[in-house]
């Protein structure tokens, strides 16, 4: 949590330091002949990116991690960056993503919903043979135990590289796809929980909006996808009844590495406070994220999952926002008001093209 009073720099930082990706334009054609901008189409794909953007943050930098300007960055963040540049070669490009999206029935150029980008994410994660992650997709509102355990198990992960058949150069890396550094040799593999959710048919719900609130606080927490109908957000925590976003409605130009391999980053951090939006203007259709590096993490959180007070029609687990830095980070909605407004305007997101 935070004090806006005496935390504003804090806040910022916190902010500033999570992946941000918008809609690009004038990179390569997606499939050699498509579309060289995803605006107007990509915008649930880019949140996609960011809430596994944050998942790899917590797995190779840890939560605790900030981004600064002009500071050199070490090697782990480069890779990360270099997994979502805009080429057909980058682990979770718009280029894999949509490419993989044409097997889940949606044509490139076609919007995604929360649960297409998550099954989409669950199949690009089996080639990252740098990050090596098991991402893990729970429908029906239910997260079965005995399938994590067989998901996150090493043999298991093992398996279903061995039967891909790409085993190639991604990120400009050449590596065997069953390639086991000594420390992956585990029992438990880091995983990404995602788990799609309908919270009302055309409105959310009332009886979902406290229990979402709580898990906010929930330190596995990597945030919610979603929004309004065909205007995807990734949400990152709350004040009062309003939901904290990163925005990816800004067209940018795509960024070109450098030849010594180095991203120019700063155009994929937002450098000026988060949007908000009401809890109640929230479209019913989310995807909540989660990382577990460890099997005790995962155990923590079924402990702590028990304890949020679940209507009747959530049985098992629902899916909360963002780390527990932002959760109810301000003590009031008037103390923030006060503080936003008086931003400096390059630092407001309303002087922002969206």
């Amino acid at each position: 949590e935070y004090n806006a009073l005496t935390e504003k720099e804090d806040i910022l930082s916190d902010v500033t330091s999570r992946l941000w990706f918008t809609y690009r334009k004038n990179f390569p054609p997606i499939g050699g002949t498509g579309p060289t901008s995803d605006t107007g189409w990509g915008c649930m794909l880019r949140c996609g990116q960011m809430i596994l953007g944050e998942a790899l943050v917590c797995r190779h930098l840890g939560r605790d991690w900030r981004w600064a300007r002009g500071q050199k960055q070490r090697e782990e963040y480069i890779s990360i960056l270099n997994a979502f540049i805009d080429k057909k070669d980058s682990y979770y490009s718009i280029h894999q993503i949509a490419q993989m999206g044409v097997g889940e029935g949606k044509p490139i150029g076609q919007w995604y919903g929360p649960n297409t980008v998550a099954q989409v994410l669950k199949k690009l994660a089996v080639f990252d043979t740098w990050s090596r992650l098991v991402v893990h997709v729970a429908m029906d509102n239910t997260v079965v135990i005995e399938e994590i355990s067989e998901c996150t198990c090493c043999n298991f992960w093992l398996r279903a590289c061995c039967d891909t058949e790409t085993v190639g150069e991604l990120n400009g890396c050449l590596e065997g796809a069953c390639a086991l550094a000594e420390e992956e040799t585990a029992l438990w593999r880091p995983l990404v929980l995602l788990i799609p959710l309908r919270l009302g048919l055309s409105d959310i719900n009332e009886a979902y909006i406290e229990p979402l609130k709580q898990c906010f606080m929930l330190p596995q927490s990597l945030g919610v996808i979603g929004g309004k109908p065909n205007s995807a957000h990734y949400f990152i925590g709350y004040v009062g009844e309003e939901l904290i976003y990163l925005d990816p409605h800004t067209t940018q130009p795509a960024v070109e590495p450098c030849e010594d391999s180095q991203v120019p980053d700063e155009t994929y951090h937002c450098q000026h406070p988060p949007c908000r939006m009401h809890i109640c203007e929230l479209d019913p259709s989310i995807a909540a994220g989660f990382f577990f590096r460890t099997e005790d993490e995962f155990d923590d959180w079924c402990m702590r999952i028990r304890r949020v007070r679940l209507c009747k029609h959530w049985e098992q687990n629902v899916g909360g926002t963002s780390t527990q830095n932002l959760s109810g980070f301000l003590p009031s909605e008037d103390k923030f008001d006060d503080w936003y407004n008086n931003l400096p305007s390059t630092m407001n997101p309303s002087n922002h093209t969206q």
